[in-house]
């Protein structure tokens, strides 16, 4: 059998992780498993991939309008219509959700958390949606209508808990986490939008603050803002295109988003090059730490060396930690970023067999350290919806800027970006709600709601 083109191997990738959101939800309510293991719950996070690539899915042609528009509209509706409140077995409070929940009940699972990231994802996914389905029918326009509804319902500035910045989550036992969205990492995107809210919103000085948490590294002869696992570089560039656009932070700099996230790249790459630790299969073509399944939590001596295996771990690179678990998955999720070393690297996972006897694309993790059978030696048994789509995703922005520009439609972003300080680029030339009250104010969108403008937006880009 003769080896795939680089663009079959991304068509065949993207279909395949795409192939999840269709297979492992419930369709009457919308909520997508978070992994594959038969017992596991739904995660919002997983939903709010889903919204998102659903568009990506009729765009290739593997999921049809209707379908796609009934699927958006099910989960809009389900997460409209569900509970909300300081019950332990609710769905969310204050216009955000727990979490994990229960795949038919829609109920919290696992006394997990409310969880503010997480809500992030899944309003992100909303709001893509809403930007994607455009027509002047009764079910898009319904779509915009719930996507409005739901991101004016979330209290982010009750999520700072009186704090100067936003909390991880909450608990209706004991109330806020001990912790704060702090130092460089995914919460770009909840700052984005909550900075962005015409209802709740962050106050800006919540950024200036966060600004200041973050530490700026020299590792492998590139300067970047520091943050080890590469997830941390790649969940709010998803979203929103960061490339040329600049906050104080990174107008100092003198670099943006996109690029910080190009030079964590390539740390990750020369790490696995110069492999201190040792591990089995690390080499210029085979890396990729973050957060993901492993082997553990288990020690085996391995050639004389106590080697100690982690489970789920937010693992990261070059201070670790790290087990010699490789996530292919991360590697695609910075396509855009710095292609000409991610495609081999692709090419060398496609290579290993990574795909095969697996609908889902590439394996989650594997481990050629921990002592097994098999020339890839541990290999993850399960696939998580939040690793599946940023692989569908970022391969869509990486060859069209598909979600990148769906998220410029959305008003809430332009203000929240503009209200966090950023500049440049494609926000100098961007639309948003008139400023009433001041860009970003809460009484900025008075009278022009993100639906209106969605509506506008769409007449003039598509008439």
């Amino acid at each position: 059998m003769g080896s795939l083109s680089q663009t079959q191997l991304l068509d065949n990738l993207q279909r395949q992780s795409l192939s999840y959101f269709l297979h492992e939800s419930n369709r009457a309510n919308g909520l997508v498993k978070d992994m594959t293991a038969t017992i596991s719950p739904a995660s919002i996070a997983a939903v709010g991939f889903a919204l998102a690539a659903d568009p990506v899915g009729v765009e290739i042609g593997l999921l049809g309008p209707a379908e796609a528009i009934e699927r958006t509209f099910a989960t809009l509706r389900f997460f409209q219509q569900s509970q909300q409140g300081t019950q332990p077995n609710a769905t969310g409070h204050r216009g955000f959700y727990y979490h994990f929940l229960d795949l038919n009940t829609g109920r919290r699972v696992w006394s997990c958390e409310l969880s503010t990231v997480d809500t992030a994802f899944l309003v992100a996914g909303m709001l893509a949606a809403a930007a994607y389905f455009h027509r002047n029918t009764g079910e898009e326009r319904e779509i915009r209508d719930l996507a409005d509804e739901l991101y004016r319902r979330v209290d982010w500035d009750w999520a700072r808990n009186g704090g100067a910045l936003l909390n991880h989550g909450w608990k209706p036992d004991s109330g806020f986490l001990p912790y704060c969205w702090e130092g460089y990492d995914e919460a770009l995107l909840p700052y984005a939008l909550g900075l962005g809210s015409p209802t709740h919103p962050l106050p800006a000085e919540c950024y200036s603050k966060w600004l200041a948490t973050y530490t700026w590294k020299k590792i492998y002869g590139y300067e970047y803002l520091y943050s080890g696992p590469l997830f941390t570089h790649q969940l709010s560039p998803i979203w929103i295109d960061f490339c040329t656009i600049q906050d104080a932070f990174m107008r100092e700099k003198g670099i943006d988003y996109f690029e910080n996230s190009r030079r964590a790249t390539y740390v990750h790459q020369q790490y696995a090059i110069q492999n201190p630790q040792g591990w089995a299969g690390y080499i210029e073509h085979c890396w990729g730490i973050t957060a993901s399944d492993g082997p553990g939590p288990v020690t085996q001596n391995i050639g004389g060396v106590e080697r100690t295996f982690y489970a789920y771990l937010a693992r990261g690179a070059p201070y670790g930690p790290d087990d010699g678990t490789i996530a292919p998955w991360a590697v695609a999720a910075s396509l855009p970023f710095a292609p000409e070393t991610v495609l081999p690297t692709i090419e060398y996972f496609e290579h290993r067999r990574l795909r095969v006897d697996n609908r889902y694309g590439f394996k989650a993790t594997f481990n050629p350290t921990f002592e097994t059978t098999g020339r890839n030696g541990w290999i993850s048994p399960y696939h998580y919806g939040p690793n599946q789509g940023p692989t569908v995703l970022m391969i869509a922005n990486f060859r069209t800027g598909f979600l990148w520009e769906l998220l410029r439609a959305c008003p809430c972003v332009i203000t929240g970006l503009r209200r966090a300080g950023f500049k440049g680029g494609w926000l100098n030339q961007a639309g948003g709600a008139p400023a009433q009250g001041g860009i970003g104010d809460a009484s900025s969108t008075a009278g022009y709601t993100a639906k209106e403008w969605w509506d506008n937006y769409c007449r003039q880009r598509y008439s």
